[in-house]
């Protein structure tokens, strides 16, 4: 017998693995009685993925790229699958690897940069941090703007097409 409460708890489950954040698996499996059957089960393998994180996209609180990334990480470790990421910052995205004092002077605010933690825990996970030239030419940012660990590179369409030709699959969040 259906109640209104087994009603609500559907959805709920359904959604619990977007609400739980990136620390929970990806992976869905609803219940039976869901109507929702999974037809292609995705396993990890061994990856390269560049990130290109060229615009200002923001899912909830954080930005989507870095959701993502966090996401793709915390799957691949769970299930001890090789990861090579780099996350490369350019144009209306730049912004995002600022240091607290860049950040401020750039989106005129006094918060410091909200996600320097999300990258200090992606970064000692592996995940590569980079920032166009031309991006931080336009901007005026110096390499002492940039939070710890950030690299910049000299030409960022050469860098991501020498990541695709080096067998890195490109995400744009």
């Amino acid at each position: 017998m259906t109640t209104p409460r087994n009603h609500a708890v559907l959805p709920a489950l359904l959604l619990l693995p977007f609400l739980a954040g990136p620390a929970a698996a990806q992976y869905v499996t609803p219940p039976k009685d869901s109507g929702l059957t999974i037809d292609n089960v995705v396993p990890t393998r061994p990856a390269k993925v560049v990130m290109n994180m060229d615009h200002n996209a923001i899912s909830g609180r954080v930005p989507t790229g870095i959701y993502y990334m966090q996401l793709i990480v915390t799957e691949y470790r769970a299930n001890n699958t090789p990861l090579d990421m780099v996350a490369i910052f350019h144009d209306a995205g730049g912004y995002m690897v600022l240091n607290d004092a860049a950040y401020n002077r750039y989106k005129h605010a006094r918060t410091g940069n909200p996600w320097k933690a999300a990258i200090a825990a992606l970064q000692k996970q592996g995940v590569a941090f980079e920032l166009c030239a031309f991006t931080a030419y336009n901007k005026r940012w110096v390499n002492a703007d940039l939070l710890p660990g950030v690299k910049v590179d000299n030409d960022v369409l050469l860098r991501l097409i020498n990541l695709t030709q080096d067998g890195f699959v490109q995400i744009q969040p």
